[in-house]
């Protein structure tokens, strides 16, 4: 018989395959009633989870397990897993690291260009002929900018590398400093964003970053200062980002997570200095597809009884 899992966020058609194809895989319904039943059913027999890093797994889907072995999640976010219940029961938990720092890294500069050069802004002038009967203003410069970025991990690193290219300055804030880079270190957030021309969010998810980028490191960014987030919209305090936007103390935002995704604020979508992206930072075909298959080998380890290839707990 095969061995039973639950898959919580879907997955592309191949990789779904290859995992109906080792497993009885149990495809978790909308919240309700009938979720209720479905976990309620499997659970004696269920020791694996597949999920992505923005579902998780709830908290209670957890504790309805008693026999999980592994939470397998597509991604690198591990937020929405309560690591220290997977640690005390001795679930492994793993991530797709490495496979989608380049997209990740891609992404967060094509949304630093958009910023500065208002990439959306003249796309949707075209697109409504208003080419040759009104004026757009002026974007501003990307190249040789003051960059600074908040999390220094493998996608920081990534970012630093490419902006190299555009001649910017780097500087950095993590929890430490670390040797052997080349970049400057900063000790505080506020004092990177007072420095900062743009400032590249690439921290970790989870309470210890939970609205770090507040109101108070907003104004040392600026009215002129760009605020790009490709981390979780969890390190951004969202109220006080739209707050700042609207009262102009900050002078734009290109973003591609959110705190409460799929939902945004309404008041981000008329803002013409506003980039917006629906959290696809790795969703590309390679990226996707790569990734898929470190969940499949993953789960594949544990299952033979193996230590996963990419273990955080």
């Amino acid at each position: 018989m095969k061995p039973q899992i639950i898959l919580i966020e879907p997955m592309m058609a191949p990789i779904e395959a290859k995992l109906d194809a080792a497993y009885q895989v149990h495809r978790l319904p909308p919240a309700g009633p009938g979720r209720d039943a479905m976990i309620a059913r499997v659970a004696p027999e269920v020791r694996g989870v597949a999920t992505g890093g923005g579902a998780g797994i709830p908290r209670p889907i957890m504790d309805a397990l008693p026999h999980l072995g592994i939470v397998a999640i597509n991604g690198i976010g591990t937020d929405a897993v309560d690591l220290a219940e997977a640690k005390r029961r001795g679930i492994r938990v793993t991530t797709t690291p490495d496979v989608l720092t380049d997209d990740v890294a891609d992404l967060g500069m094509a949304l630093l260009l958009a910023g500065c050069r208002g990439l959306c802004t003249g796309d949707r002038y075209v697109r409504a002929g208003k080419w040759g009967k009104e004026g757009l203003p002026l974007a501003r410069k990307a190249s040789g900018k003051r960059l600074g970025i908040l999390g220094l991990g493998r996608i920081g690193r990534a970012i630093a590398r490419r902006a190299e290219a555009f001649d910017m300055e780097i500087a950095y804030h993590d929890i430490r400093a670390f040797d052997g880079v080349p970049y400057r270190y900063i000790d505080s957030l506020a004092g990177l964003a007072a420095w900062s021309e743009i400032l590249m969010v690439a921290a970790s998810g989870g309470a210890q970053s939970r609205g770090i980028v507040d109101a108070a490191v907003m104004d040392a960014l600026g009215p002129d200062g760009l605020l790009v987030n490709i981390a979780r919209g969890s390190v951004v305090d969202e109220k006080a980002l739209v707050a700042a936007l609207t009262e102009k103390r900050l002078g734009g935002a290109a973003l591609d997570v959110f705190a409460d995704e799929p939902r945004t604020p309404e008041a981000l979508w008329s803002m013409e200095n506003v980039v917006l992206q629906p959290h696809r930072a790795s969703a590309t075909v390679e990226t996707r597809t790569a990734m898929g298959e470190l969940v499949v080998a993953n789960l594949a380890a544990f299952f033979a009884g193996k230590e996963p290839l990419t273990a955080v707990v």
